[in-house]
């Protein structure tokens, strides 16, 4: 636990779609008991608010407006999954459809929605602790974290988890497309002017091409019961 108005202990997990920052943030701060933050569900929120409102897709201050006042909420579904509902209506499929990731990379790089939604971000560190996963938790959003991860893998084996992720919750994708799109939005997210897709001067970096998910996660929290001795 923290100390009274001692700052929460933050684990950032940064890294490229597909890395799997997503599930290994998730596990680690149910195992931790912790906050999580889904940064880039926020982003995709944003995306899909100015669709329905038939903004611009080039309108940075009509997204940036939307991104001030997002009316979003973050639910348990009674199943153990997620339901997130946006502007009161559930939108926990479209969330996750891939046309929405490559909609949210574009609002992502515009610097008024960072700017707007970056302390809805920070108020997420509370105690006893915040799991963060995005794409620049380490670098911009919380740069004092006490443990940061850049997680990657190979650019095929993102595109078949992401292919096999679309196919489970019962959505189309195709693999090859899939490749191209990650590509595409790993060089926008590494070449936009503002929070750049890069690892932080200080974040441990894994490689999880051909991990199985529970040895990425129990490599994260190895490293965080070294970076914080409260951890049992």
């Amino acid at each position: 636990m923290s100390a009274p108005g001692a700052p929460a202990a933050v684990i950032t997990i940064d890294g490229p779609s597909g890395s799997g920052k997503g599930t290994v943030a998730r596990r680690v701060a149910d195992v931790l008991g912790w906050q999580l933050l889904d940064s880039g569900a926020l982003y995709r929120l944003v995306a899909l608010a100015g669709a329905a409102r038939g903004l611009d897709f080039a309108d940075e201050a009509a997204h940036a407006a939307v991104a001030a006042g997002l009316d979003a909420r973050f639910e348990a579904d009674g199943t153990g999954g997620e339901r997130v509902l946006l502007e009161g209506q559930d939108v926990t499929r479209a969330l996750r459809a891939e046309t929405t990731g490559n909609m949210a990379s574009v609002v992502a790089a515009m610097p008024a929605v960072r700017a707007a939604l970056l302390g809805r971000q920070r108020a997420y560190a509370t105690a006893p602790g915040l799991v963060a996963d995005g794409r620049d938790m380490g670098t911009v959003v919380f740069p004092r974290a006490g443990l940061k991860v850049f997680l990657t893998a190979s650019a095929e084996e993102r595109a078949q988890r992401r292919h096999k992720q679309l196919k489970e919750k019962g959505l189309t994708a195709n693999l090859a497309g899939l490749s191209q799109e990650i590509l595409a939005r790993d060089q926008r997210d590494a070449g936009r002017s503002v929070a750049p897709l890069r690892p932080a001067g200080d974040a441990v970096l894994v490689d999880s091409t051909g991990m199985p998910i529970e040895a990425v996660v129990s490599r994260v929290l190895d490293l965080a019961r070294e970076r914080f001795p409260a951890i049992r």
